[in-house]
């Protein structure tokens, strides 16, 4: 079985079970509010009780992997040094991801000069990705990937695909908080000031995530 029909019964699968929108992470440990999500009580995949899913632990560190850009040029997530990673996972048949793109690029023009990087790592086929990031004038970095953007995803600690899901790490490339869903402008702000915060060392990595929860739990 060749890689692309791999790809598209397990994308195929993530729609089956209702998870187009939502992958299910788990930290232990004091990393234990590394998680949010935009609603929480969306329901869990097919076959698990509601609000439940298979669990994993979120990486403490960005992981090393290799996946190609738009450009075909082989690219990992240290490539981007000393930054503030913003790294979202998504794929074209996806419109909760396609609604993000705006916010991403405006997360990438507004805050870029403060240290942040957004990546895009798109879980999709190629030529269908290169489209829609030329129709979408996306003007940051993205890698493609299809069973190795699946790989990719799984070295975060996700153990349930879906989309979108956004990790954001610090500058030292300490994962901060994964979030599951679609990002709204105002979560991307309490999340941004705290990586922010934590980058100057004004708060430690708990203080960073507490405030990602106050500030999260305050806009539902």
């Amino acid at each position: 079985m060749n890689s692309r029909v791999k790809l598209a019964l397990a994308l195929g699968a993530s729609l089956l079970a209702g998870a187009a929108t939502y992958a299910i992470l788990r930290s232990s440990g004091p990393a234990d509010r590394a998680v949010s999500t935009t609603q929480a009580e969306q329901p869990g995949p097919v076959g698990s009780p509601s609000g439940a899913a298979p669990v994993a632990r979120l990486a403490d560190k960005l992981p090393v992997f290799t996946l190609a850009d738009a450009q075909n040029r082989p690219r990992t997530l240290q490539d981007w040094p000393d930054k503030a990673l913003i790294v979202n996972f998504w794929a074209t048949w996806c419109a909760p991801c396609r609604r993000e793109i705006p916010l991403l690029k405006r997360l990438q023009s507004e805050h870029g000069a403060e240290g942040f990087q957004v990546i895009g790592i798109a879980i999709d086929f190629r030529d269908q990705v290169l489209a829609y990031a030329k129709e979408m004038q996306i003007d940051y970095p993205i890698l493609i990937g299809e069973q190795d953007g699946l790989d990719a995803a799984a070295a975060f600690g996700v153990d349930a695909i879906g989309f979108p899901f956004t990790i954001f790490a610090d500058r030292q490339g300490r994962i901060v908080v994964a979030h599951l869903g679609e990002l709204t402008a105002a979560q991307a702000d309490v999340i941004l000031g705290a990586v922010q915060r934590l980058d100057t060392g004004a708060d430690t990595m708990e203080q960073a995530r507490t405030v990602i929860e106050t500030g999260l739990a305050a806009l539902r």
